[in-house]
C-alpha cells in the first residue's frame, strides 16, 4: 500500500485504443460526453490540472504513430477526491461503457505517482510510469488503485 507523501498531490494517466475515427458515429456518445465530464472534473474538489489542447480536451494529443491511441492525464490533491471524481459522478456512467468505445487492452491501461506540488507532469514522464507499472509491478513510482487505502470499495466499483 502507498502513503501520500506530505507535500504531494497525485498524477494519474489513463491510456486507451479507441475502436473508431473519433468523428466516427459510433464515437459520438463518448466525444459528446468529454466536454461535461471535463468541466466537472475542473469543479471537482480537489482537481488541480488536466491535459489539454486548443480543443479543450486531449483527445487531438498525439503521443504516439498509432492515432487510435489516447492519452487522459490529471493531476489531484488526493486520492480520494480522484476516487471521487471517478467513482460517484458521471464519469462513472461513462467509465462503464468503455467497453462500446475502447479495445481492451492486455497491458495496464492506468497509472497514477506522486509529484511535488505544483509539477505539472508531461505525456512522456507518465508514460515512462506505465511501462514502470507494466514491467515491475505496483511500488511508490507507479501504482494502480489496488495500492491506495479502501481498495476493497474502489475494486468493488470498478469494470474488468
Amino acid at each position: 500500500m502507498v502513503v501520500q507523501p506530505a507535500g504531494a498531490q497525485l498524477a494519474q494517466l489513463n491510456v486507451g485504443h479507441i475502436r473508431h475515427p473519433a468523428d466516427d458515429p459510433r464515437m459520438a456518445e463518448f466525444m459528446g460526453a468529454l466536454d461535461a465530464v471535463n468541466a466537472l472534473a475542473e469543479r471537482s474538489p480537489g482537481f488541480v490540472w488536466r491535459l489539454k489542447d486548443d480543443s479543450n480536451n486531449a483527445t487531438g494529443i498525439l503521443v504516439s504513430a498509432d492515432p487510435t491511441f489516447l492519452i487522459n492525464m490529471s493531476v489531484w490533491e488526493t486520492p480520494e477526491q480522484l476516487q471521487h471524481f471517478v467513482w460517484n459522478t458521471v464519469h462513472k456512467r461513462i467509465y462503464q461503457k468503455k467497453g462500446n468505445w475502447f479495445t481492451p487492452m492486455r497491458t495496464p491501461h492506468f497509472v497514477m505517482w506522486w509529484i511535488a506540488a505544483g509539477h505539472i507532469p508531461t505525456p512522456a514522464e507518465a508514460l515512462e510510469r506505465l511501462d514502470h507499472l507494466t514491467r515491475q509491478g505496483p511500488s511508490e513510482h507507479a501504482f494502480g488503485w489496488e495500492s491506495l487505502p479502501n481498495v476493497e470499495r474502489v475494486m468493488s466499483q470498478r469494470c474488468a
